[in-house]
């Protein structure tokens, strides 16, 4: 069996329109779209064992992502990196959605809309009508489609610019949270390549985070500063352990993510790639914080040299959208010896006492040192009311107090750490 003549004009029309895309090409680089470009290649070939493999593939991908053929083109559509969506993500925000293309090149506001008429068509595409065709040729019945989704409406070229401007393109679009890990090819110099979005980061909340006002009140405030586009200060944030530090800086994204705020773990072992890192975040409009989580250096540790540049700035100035957030259980971040202390016989020579100095002044370069004390006995049970309450506990109050400080002796003694141990506990202990 074979198509009919109309079934075949089709399927060379939608693959003469995928080629002649202007700046949308990329919709079609991933694992569905290159699959449904082969399966439409295979169509023309008219062999029944090679389509039905080709539709194989395109069904796989689709059902592991979970998604249907429009929602994917959709997605695809609102992460591009291109001239258009570059050039849309940095129009101010006081322009109005109404007259945000009239601030877009007109040669890239026409390759913009020819390329949306051209994916409106494999929008209105369907998997069902997919299915029909491979019926058809292998006469037999119409293989099964992908499960029936609620299919988003499609997008006008003026509302994909409205996307782009609030939630970032590329990857910055795509997440919110990121972690830094070498690349592979070192051939590739693009940071695309280097930084791994995190699909489902930390969803902790700043109003789940008790006591510590006074320092959270200031993190905020520099926060907010970096957000409004002034130079905000680097912090350390030192304290007892389960204070909360991380969870703190991490609720800061989930507060402020839909301002422009992103967030880039790096592990201290990778600090050296700290330039790599920061330099071509200054090209992009969202604002980053650089999380180092646990800091702490040893002697002669090259990691050190590394952070100390950005934070005292080198030949490059570090981006104003950029700040970096450390999080550490020492005061002093380097580790330092008896013995890298001079001796009396070298009493007299000054810049013996260089090193040393380095070293405990490190922390000083930060602009501002959060401190988080151990939590007392009244601070931890107040931490622990306020989450019994915020999960919905029923124990008597008296009763709850008992109970939380035995919970502190028995485990890791009292932190906003043990505190939400102990109404993780109860909650589930409830719920039996």
């Amino acid at each position: 069996m074979s198509l009919n003549r109309d079934g075949i004009e089709i399927i060379q029309n939608y693959r003469q329109r995928a080629a002649s895309l202007l700046l949308y090409q990329s919709v079609f680089t991933s694992d569905i779209g290159r699959s449904l470009l082969a399966l439409l290649e295979t169509f023309t070939t008219e062999d029944p064992i090679s389509c039905s493999q080709a539709y194989g593939h395109w069904f796989s991908a689709l059902a592991t992502h979970q998604q249907s053929w429009q929602q994917h083109l959709t997605a695809q559509i609102l992460v591009t990196d291109n001239a258009f969506s570059q050039q849309a993500q940095h129009l101010p925000h006081s322009i109005t959605a109404d007259t945000l293309t009239e601030r877009i090149s007109p040669s890239i506001l026409a390759a913009a809309e020819h390329d949306f008429a051209i994916l409106h068509d494999f929008h209105q595409l369907s998997a069902e009508q997919i299915s029909q065709w491979l019926g058809e040729l292998s006469s037999s019945s119409a293989p099964p489609s992908t499960a029936k989704t609620p299919n988003p409406r499609w997008l006008s070229v003026a509302e994909a610019a409205t996307h782009y401007r609030t939630h970032g393109v590329g990857i910055f679009g795509q997440f919110i949270a990121f972690r830094w890990q070498n690349n592979p090819d070192r051939s590739s110099n693009q940071i695309g390549a280097q930084l791994i979005g995190i699909p489902t980061p930390d969803p902790i909340q700043l109003s789940q985070l008790v006591a510590y006002d006074h320092p959270k009140q200031q993190l905020i405030q520099n926060t907010e500063s970096l957000l409004r586009g002034y130079t905000a200060q680097n912090v350390l944030l030192y304290g007892s352990r389960g204070a909360g530090k991380s969870s703190l800086v991490k609720a800061l994204l989930n507060e402020y993510k839909d301002k422009g705020l992103r967030l880039i773990e790096v592990p201290k072992s990778h600090l050296q790639n700290l330039p790599q890192i920061i330099g071509p975040l200054s090209h992009v409009p969202q604002k980053f914080i650089i999380f180092v989580d646990d800091l702490s250096f040893e002697e002669d540790d090259e990691a050190f040299k590394s952070l100390k540049v950005v934070l005292e700035g080198g030949v490059t100035a570090r981006p104003q959208n950029v700040v970096v957030y450390a999080t550490s259980n020492r005061r002093h971040l380097v580790r330092e010896f008896f013995d890298d202390r001079p001796k009396p016989k070298d009493a007299d020579e000054i810049q013996s006492w260089d090193t040393v100095q380095e070293k405990l002044s490190f922390s000083d370069r930060f602009g501002l040192t959060l401190t988080f004390t151990p939590a007392d006995q009244s601070t931890y049970l107040t931490i622990v009311r306020q989450l019994a309450t915020q999960a919905g506990l029923t124990l008597e109050a008296e009763n709850l107090d008992w109970r939380a400080r035995q919970w502190a002796t028995r485990h890791n003694g009292r932190s906003g750490r043990t505190a939400r141990q102990f109404v993780d506990f109860l909650t589930a202990e409830q719920g039996d």
